[in-house]
């Protein structure tokens, strides 16, 4: 029983040294580079789409505009000031 076990031990490490390494690639290729931070939107649901910081607009009848949040990853609508 030990000797099966040796000769499938065996078969198995021989297997896996007589296999070919993967070729290394010609030449290497730069990384791409980061995509650009998108500035914080509002989404207008009136308008099925997002509005930039900034934009004011009439959302249910209600006097909006998009502004940023405080740490400036986001934006939400508050109330327009008159």
């Amino acid at each position: 029983m030990r000797s099966l076990f040796v000769i499938a031990a065996v078969a198995l490490l021989s297997a896996c040294a007589s296999q070919t390494p993967a070729p290394a690639p010609a030449k290497a290729e730069a990384a791409p580079a980061p995509a650009a931070k998108k500035a914080p939107q509002c989404w207008n649901g009136d308008v099925s789409a997002f509005q930039n910081v900034g934009t004011k607009a009439t959302i249910s009848g209600v006097a909006v505009e998009c502004k940023p949040t405080s740490d400036g990853k986001a934006a939400q609508w508050m109330g327009a000031k008159h």
